[in-house]
């Protein structure tokens, strides 16, 4: 099945599964010919779909309930309930039972387009030995969350929130949403206020790129003198559960893998009826690799990738198997493996015409 064909397929099957916004497909469509880092972030159901043939010698490892669109853009930041900053992966749309090598993979495969395009300065093998350090070292301590201030100062240097002013003038930007919005969505974001019957704005917001073209409601009020927002975004069973040809969980997994893992939780964050409701803030944020300073050490970060992995990982219970299987993997295994991956995407993207952009 050529890139397009598979595209097609995808999209077809997830109409059936959520109402799509057409506006936004074609923007994901557009930004998928941009930079070859995009698209990979926006195509996970051909990563899902190419991995059994590719990767087959990593197949068989021991599963988990895995983030599945893992990428060194997924992971940022929150607040918990004692208002403490917290860091990891933050986006679990995709996430299905499959091998633990598969989030390692994707994530290793993002970091080496990260590198090519000059934003992390570090080796590729170099950068995969620390993944698989940091991977390790969380499973074999059972896991422990990343909550910044009294501990990983060095972390929290790389943490740039967003200005506050700039942030909320860009939301207050959005335009209004003209059509009615599902009881689910609205009963979601309701519930997660600060007070009932409180007013508030719905606008349209287009924003990620795995998830754009699926419905989004922004809800902006007034509350105790300053904005608040919330965000209903609808979801789908995993793409991986699509690839595999409906052999997996058809059911939303995310909700399950943020109970199982060891995190702090963000209490703002709430999966019902088909839609994850979360609160958006300036502390709120994803982390992007051009606001991390060049000059710092980035094995440190990308082992705690590893780590942050580890923890969403042990929620399965299996760390155990994990190891076993860990310790019998010899030589750069990880690199070969990104780096297949790799290559099969840069085709997929050239033949959607990104090479158009590098003339």
């Amino acid at each position: 099945m050529t890139f397009r064909q598979s595209t097609s397929a995808y999209e077809n099957w997830l109409a059936t599964q959520l109402e799509i916004v057409p506006v936004d497909v074609r923007a994901k469509h557009k930004a998928m010919k941009a930079e070859i880092f995009p698209f990979l972030r926006a195509t996970f159901y051909r990563w899902a779909q190419l991995w059994p043939t590719l990767c087959g010698d990593l197949n068989t490892a021991p599963t988990v309930l895995a983030v599945g669109d893992l990428h060194v853009e997924n992971f940022g930041t929150w607040r918990d309930v004692e208002g403490r900053l917290v860091w990891g992966i933050n986006d679990f749309d995709e996430a299905e039972n499959m091998p633990y090598t598969a989030d390692l993979t994707r994530l290793s495969a993002s970091v080496h387009l990260a590198i090519e395009n000059n934003h992390l300065n570090i080796g590729h093998r170099e950068a995969c030995t620390a993944i698989l350090a940091g991977y390790r070292e969380g499973l074999e301590a059972g896991g422990r969350p990343w909550v910044l201030g009294e501990k990983h100062v060095w972390l929290s240097e790389l943490v740039a929130l967003k200005d506050p002013p700039a942030f909320w003038d860009k939301l207050q930007l959005l335009p209004d949403h003209d059509g009615k919005m599902p009881k689910a969505a609205r009963r979601g974001i309701e519930k997660m206020l600060p007070e009932e019957n409180l007013p508030y704005r719905v606008a349209q917001r287009q924003a990620g790129l795995g998830s754009l073209g699926r419905q989004r409601f922004v809800a902006i009020a007034d509350y105790g003198g300053a904005h608040i927002c919330r965000e209903a975004k609808a979801l789908a069973p995993s793409a991986w559960f699509w690839a595999q040809g409906g052999l997996g969980d058809d059911r939303l997994c995310g909700e399950r893998a943020l109970k199982r893992a060891v995190r702090v939780a963000d209490p703002f964050v709430r999966i019902k009826d088909g839609w994850i409701v979360r609160r958006l803030a300036p502390d709120c944020i994803k982390i992007e690799l051009a606001s991390v300073p060049k000059n710092k050490d980035k094995s440190k970060l990308l082992q705690a990738m590893g780590w942050e992995t580890a923890n969403v990982h042990v929620g399965s219970k299996n760390a155990r198997a994990i190891l076993a299987d860990l310790g019998k993997r010899e030589g750069p295994w990880l690199h070969d493996a990104a780096e297949r991956m790799i290559h099969a995407t840069k085709a997929d993207w050239k033949e959607w015409g990104g090479q158009v952009k590098r003339r």
